[in-house]
């Protein structure tokens, strides 16, 4: 097994440039989407007084939860001792940050004020996870920036399980912390359920993944850096065992759902008879998210290539957004029940199924998130050494021979 060399890119390319500008284009539109709507107020959005959390906050929500399983590839490495993920530990821990630094800023320019943020991180109120989840976020960041540094600092190489342990354990809180936001909120019947914890986890685990194989297949292509077929097969049948975890705790969410009484009405609007909701549950996030990227990365005697596992990140992303999506506004679309076992009548649109338009704002500043993402990863990886100069077999497989001449 040959030692790992990191080296920074280049960046003096028209595509890297192409790229760089597109980036900042769209980050300079999130940044005026985010201006015209605090300026004008919530009405020029989709947003009404049942949706108040509109499509920024899936694209909050997305990126945070991928922050964490982006981390994982990192922890498989330096945790559990698999030789095949130590080369991609730094990039790992580049794109977690990459991607929480992208959803916080996203969730924080929605709140229409965002100096508020200040009120929340200095007057606690330790009876709302929201409060727990800014310092499981701010303690991620500067977690991770520790495990950059051990791992970019041979002198520290000794440090590098100990410090990959606490942030493995972390990023699990973290992530639990989220997912509780949905299960600890009981008056909503779509959210109310302690599954919601270890489904957050396991979508973590697999949007990360994928958005990790894409950045790595991506940047290798465009420095022509060589990818060998063990990082590749590790990182599909990871990423099919990934999707599969997601759908097995889908089915374990609804099911426990339905098992209620008091929740039959929600899940029959979510899987039956909730139009768009329906749709993209069990088109999009089911099949095209589901079991088509399993297929193509867990078939038998199927082989894992390089565009077959970009177009199975590809989908896991897309039925991944359309998860978050479903769980965040199908569940705020159904009605909440005031006086549970009484009729309710008022001029208030009581028991009515609440409707939802993204508006174009909404959607240039939720796109923000994946452009400071972007920008992280690419500035990362133009200004430090992130990523290895190789992943050819040689290096990542110990037990690889050479070619007998």
């Amino acid at each position: 097994m040959k030692k790992i060399v990191y080296s920074e890119i280049k960046g003096e390319s028209k595509g890297f440039y192409a790229l760089l500008s597109t980036l900042l284009v769209i980050l300079a539109l999130a940044l005026s989407a985010a201006w015209f709507m605090e300026h004008n107020g919530h009405h020029v959005t989709g947003m009404n007084n049942q949706i108040v959390w509109g499509i920024p906050h899936v694209f909050a929500i997305f990126l945070i939860v991928a922050a964490s399983g982006a981390l994982n590839v990192a922890s498989i490495g330096s945790v559990f001792g698999r030789v095949a993920y130590k080369p991609l530990g730094r990039l790992s821990s580049l794109l977690a940050v990459a991607l929480l630094v992208g959803g916080l800023a996203v969730l924080v320019l929605d709140l229409g004020r965002p100096d508020r943020i200040l009120v929340a991180m200095f007057k606690n109120n330790f009876s709302s996870i929201f409060a727990w989840n800014i310092y499981f976020y701010v303690g991620f960041l500067a977690i991770v920036a520790v495990y950059l540094f051990v791992q970019m600092d041979y002198k520290q190489k000794k440090y590098v399980p100990t410090v990959g342990l606490f942030a493995f354990v972390w990023r699990l809180m973290l992530t639990t912390a989220t997912g509780s936001i949905f299960g600890f909120l009981i008056a909503r019947e779509a959210y109310d359920s302690a599954v919601m914890a270890p489904l957050f986890i396991s979508m973590s685990f697999s949007f990360g993944l994928a958005a990790f194989s894409l950045i790595i297949l991506i940047s290798n292509k465009a420095t022509n850096r060589e990818l060998g077929d063990v990082v590749i097969n590790r990182l599909g049948k990871l990423l099919g065992l990934f999707a599969s975890v997601v759908i097995y705790f889908t089915v374990i969410q609804h099911l426990t759902n339905l098992y209620a009484a008091e929740h039959t009405g929600v899940e029959r609007f979510i899987l039956v008879d909730g139009g768009i909701f329906t749709l993209l549950f069990w088109l999009v996030q089911v099949v095209i998210g589901g079991f088509i990227p399993i297929a193509l990365m867990l078939w038998p005697g199927r082989e894992i290539t390089r565009s077959s596992l970009l177009l199975a990140s590809l989908l896991v992303i897309i039925g991944g957004f359309a998860q978050v999506y479903v769980i965040v506004i199908a569940g705020q679309a159904w009605p909440l029940t005031l006086f549970p076992g009484m009729e309710v009548s008022s001029s208030f649109a009581d028991g009515v199924i609440g409707s939802y338009t993204p508006s174009l704002p909404e959607i240039l500043l939720g796109s923000g998130g994946f452009a400071i993402t972007g920008l992280v990863v690419l500035l990362g990886i133009k200004l430090l050494r992130f990523l290895p100069e190789s992943l050819a077999n040689s290096v990542t497989d110990p037990h690889h021979k050479l070619p007998a001449k």
